[in-house]
């Protein structure tokens, strides 16, 4: 990785590393039972101390290129309104893309204005061949988001995962470098 504290920006907002002083934001976004119900990753109920646990392990991901985590921030006026990232597999030169918003921010495009800046990103400055993601089968509206970003669909993995004790259905797309191009 080129940059090792990246900072995106966009028309609307402002995609840099958490810090810290992002926990209670965190913690009061990411606590809401809808978001946890439309991510593998984000349980309910979110327990003090998780959004201070997740942020530390950010600067590690960043330094080696693991992975590549960024606050969601609006540009007229700080506030974090989520979160978007990329899970690098570097023996295979892709990445898996993650993205969630707070419930009040949902609709307003801006899942979709900074996936797709980081996107972008992946492909210009880390020199990716493809990048894919996954969502819920129940969640059509990041399956939207993809569609936006040029993914194309490639199919659905049944039962793929388990979350809070139900099996779900992942339904996946990508995007390689040449398609991106």
């Amino acid at each position: 990785m080129n940059d090792t504290q990246p900072r995106i920006e966009t028309d609307r907002l402002i995609l840099r590393p958490f810090t810290q002083r992002d926990a209670d934001a965190v913690m009061r976004l990411a606590g809401d039972r809808e978001i946890a119900d439309t991510t593998l990753n984000i349980p309910h109920p979110y327990k003090e101390g998780m959004a201070e646990d997740w942020i530390s392990t950010h600067r590690e991901g960043i330094e080696s290129g693991d992975s590549l985590t960024l606050a969601i921030t609006l540009t007229d006026t700080g506030e974090l309104v989520g979160a978007v990232g990329l899970t690098v597999q570097k023996e295979h030169s892709r990445a898996e893309l993650g993205y969630w918003t707070g419930r009040q921010y949902w609709g307003l495009g801006y899942c979709t204005e900074a996936a797709r800046a980081l996107v972008e990103y992946g492909f210009d400055k880390m020199e990716l061949n493809r990048i894919y993601a996954s969502h819920f089968s129940g969640n059509t509206a990041s399956g939207r988001v993809m569609e936006k970003l040029g993914m194309k669909h490639e199919g659905i993995m049944r039962q793929h995962v388990r979350k809070e004790g139900s099996y779900v259905d992942l339904v996946i797309y990508g995007i390689t470098r040449k398609q991106y191009a």
